[in-house]
Order: structure tokens, then C-alpha cells, then sequence
């Protein structure tokens, strides 16, 4: 939940490298100028303290850090056709 609060728009950025997640953050933020009040808004009403939010960054890494570890083998998910779908973050070594 802390994620989507933080970085609302991290599925939106296609191959999720890192220079993409920063890009697509500038275009949300752009798009919406009052994304800090709505999330400080939500975060309330879910009893959370917007204080207490990991920073953007914070978010990520550990969304990258999961992504990339045993997790994903344990969290395979396969398609219609029987095959594993595509990751969703590039597996490249370079992370955030």
C-alpha cells in the first residue's frame, strides 16, 4: 500500500528501468500538482501517518530489491499459453 501512495504511477513505466521510473514519476507529477495533498489524504484515511511513508526512492529500491531476488522464482506467473509472462522489471543488474 506504502507503493502505490509513494510512486502511484510505477506500473505505468514500460521496461521499469530506473531512468524510466524517474521520467514517468516527472510526467505524473506534472499531471498531477497536487499529488503530495491526495496522497497525505489517503494515507490518512487509511490510518497511516503521511510522516511515516517511505520516501520515494526508499519504495522502489525495496520494490526492485524483491523483484530481483528469490521471491520472483517463488512468484512465477504464467499465462494462458502455459508460458511465464514477462517480468515486470528489466533484470538487469543496474537498480536504483
Amino acid at each position: 500500500m506504502r507503493l502505490w501512495l509513494v510512486a502511484p504511477w510505477w506500473r505505468e513505466a514500460p521496461g521499469r528501468t530506473a531512468e524510466v521510473l524517474l521520467a514517468v514519476a516527472d510526467e505524473y507529477q506534472e499531471d498531477l500538482p497536487d499529488l503530495d495533498r491526495r496522497r497525505d489524504r489517503a494515507a490518512r484515511a487509511l490510518g497511516l501517518d503521511p510522516a511515516g511513508l517511505p520516501s520515494e526512492a526508499a519504495a522502489l529500491a525495496r520494490l526492485m530489491e524483491l523483484s530481483g531476488g528469490p521471491v520472483t522464482a517463488a512468484c512465477l506467473i504464467v499465462g494462458y499459453e502455459g508460458e511465464p509472462l514477462d517480468p515486470l522489471f528489466d533484470p538487469s543488474p543496474t537498480r536504483p
